[in-house]
């Protein structure tokens, strides 16, 4: 498959419509094979995947070092995260943290200008890459830090955006954002600086369009993209029995049968369905499931590929399973126009 390409924001940046997440890399919820991480990532890199999401949080350290033995040397794009630090020595119980294979440190939030800094240089060295294209805020706001956003949202008030900043003037990254699973912080980012790109999870997909009332058209407005992480609302659209990494409550079950009965009639699988709508929107630049192993990169291949009709998505709205507004993708939007 040939992957089209779109900008990212006003930058020259321009990512895969297709790309890669890497918690699952890091060991989310369950541990991964190392020769089988390292397999999945060059396969889907070979298939021309060539856009690759990572982050100090995932498996405390883990997935950046798996992530940077396999980009070096290749042709690549990607990012990793700032706004936790790892310092060394175990946490009493990494599982509980969804990690249980992490390395031995704990991380500390941190979006202070010199954490963001710091945060940066080790990313570098547990990559051991001498670059990153772009450099994401890592869960900034109330759904992860609760009470405490308040201090550290100051904090990248503060400090911490001038060193993105610092970091794209000179040319060290090309883009900055935020990677996180909630639109208001987004929203209230907007008013602290100017941002390239916004990798939202969860936010933008089949089951919840959240974002398109006010975020998207803001981020349109500005010139800014979004990248789409959590396609399959962490798995509840692909198969899964989750929904924001919890079990799924009764409502969401109960949605997610009823697109599954459209998707039955039109003889698409739900899983193509999710994977391919964000990209109706021109903001959306990438999409970017996050996948364990060789199989589950098979199957998402297989459901980019899959033929959607414009019907589909038209019956889904006269359900009322989708925004009124939300734009539909054309037919095979992943792949490049072969003339």
């Amino acid at each position: 498959m040939h992957f089209t390409t779109r900008p990212v924001g006003q930058t020259s940046l321009r990512l895969p419509t297709l790309g890669f997440g890497t918690a699952p890399l890091g060991g989310l919820f369950d541990a991964v094979n190392g020769t089988e991480a390292g397999l999945t990532l060059a396969e889907a890199l070979a298939t021309g995947m060539g856009y690759v999401d990572t982050a100090p949080f995932y498996g405390f350290g883990l997935s950046e070092r798996r992530v940077g033995d396999q980009l070096r040397g290749r042709p690549h794009l990607i990012s990793t995260k700032v706004g936790r630090l790892l310092e060394p020595g175990p946490v009493p119980d990494p599982a509980e943290m969804g990690w249980p294979d992490a390395l031995p440190f704990h991380p500390v939030h941190d979006y202070t200008y010199d954490g963001v800094m710091r945060s940066f240089d080790h990313s570098l060295q547990r990559l051991g890459l001498d670059r990153v294209d772009i450099l994401y805020v890592h869960d900034i706001g109330e759904m992860t830090l609760g009470a405490d956003n308040a201090k550290h949202f100051k904090d990248l008030a503060d400090g911490g955006y001038r060193a993105l900043d610092e970091l794209r003037a000179a040319g060290r990254i090309k883009a900055i954002g935020l990677g996180v699973n909630e639109v208001q912080i987004c929203l209230d980012a907007l008013e602290i600086g100017e941002w390239d790109v916004f990798l939202l999870a969860g936010r933008y997909t089949l089951l919840e369009q959240t974002a398109l009332d006010a975020l998207l058209p803001k981020c349109a407005a500005r010139g800014m993209s979004i990248v789409v992480g959590g396609p399959f609302n962490s798995g509840i659209l692909a198969g899964g029995k989750t929904w924001n990494y919890a079990a799924a409550p009764a409502e969401v079950v109960a949605r997610v049968q009823a697109l599954r009965a459209v998707c039955q009639d039109f003889d698409v699988p739900l899983s193509a369905a999710a994977l391919q709508f964000p990209l109706g929107h021109d903001v959306v630049c990438s999409v970017i499931p996050g996948l364990r192993n060789r199989a589950e990169l098979a199957d998402t291949l297989r459901w980019a590929a899959h033929p959607i009709p414009s019907a589909f998505w038209e019956t889904l709205k006269q359900r009322a399973l989708m925004h009124p507004d939300a734009p539909t993708p054309r037919p095979h939007p992943f792949e490049e126009a072969q003339g």
